[in-house]
């Protein structure tokens, strides 16, 4: 396996799912089941195949019994990162767990399920991964590997990888996944109210250090009850 670049992945899991009603109302979304196991835990399984040694894992809604079903994993292993005074957004998220995190790390949403191509995702983001030029590389998806996905696509991509914003209303060619590998420097002087990543992507996309590398395998989108039953029959295909 391909040296990665850090040992360590933050695991977003604080969202309110509420696209995933009714199955959120009395559950997180990271504990929904697909294919006879929750969410986070095919999530969580990948972390593992792939050799990275803890998870630090944000929690917010419903956090009680997202924590009791997390208290006795192993691999990775799991440090919590608790959010329940309030929901800070993905890169509130990641600023608030920053003690926890070295310099760079994975980072993933628990509602990630995907099929590998050739390599692991997180050896195909290691072996793409140069500091110096970047605050953060994405993994991105194609269209035609992004299953259940059915909007207009979130970047372009140069030939040098490089990652730009599409454009209102026509189709971008690349998704992303949820999938990134981080850099502190992403994190510099963030803002002391909740916020999302977009705002750091935008920042280093003018500053020229947002990048992406495209996805070899099968993507699956699982964002609403109604995507669950055509993933679980895709993953039954393998």
């Amino acid at each position: 396996m391909s040296a990665l670049a850090s040992d360590t992945a933050m695991v977003m899991a604080a969202g309110l799912g509420k696209r995933m009603r009714p199955l959120t109302t009395l559950q997180p979304k990271p504990l929904v089941r697909v294919a006879g196991k929750p969410l986070i835990d095919h999530a969580l399984d990948r972390l593992a195949e792939a050799g990275i040694a803890r998870a630090v894992v944000n929690v917010h809604y419903l956090a009680d019994p997202l924590e009791a079903h997390l208290r006795d994993r192993r691999e990775p292993q799991i440090v919590i990162s608790d959010e329940r005074e309030a929901l800070l957004e993905t890169g509130g998220g990641m600023a608030k767990a920053l003690a926890h995190l070295p310099d760079p790390f994975f980072c993933l949403n628990a509602d990630n399920i995907w099929l590998d191509g050739p390599r692991n995702a997180f050896a195909d983001l290691s072996r793409y991964w140069n500091p110096d030029a970047m605050d953060a590389l994405l993994m991105v998806v194609p269209h035609a590997r992004a299953h259940n996905f059915d909007g207009q696509g979130d970047f372009r991509m140069d030939g040098d990888g490089r990652l730009t914003r599409g454009q209102q209303g026509r189709v971008a060619p690349f998704i992303y996944t949820g999938i990134q590998l981080v850099s502190h420097r992403l994190l510099r002087d963030p803002p002391a109210d909740p916020f999302g990543t977009m705002l750091l992507w935008q920042r280093a996309i003018d500053e020229g250090r947002l990048y992406g590398t495209s996805f070899t395998g099968e993507w699956f989108e699982v964002g609403t009850p109604q995507a669950i039953a055509p993933t679980e029959a895709a993953l039954r295909r393998g």
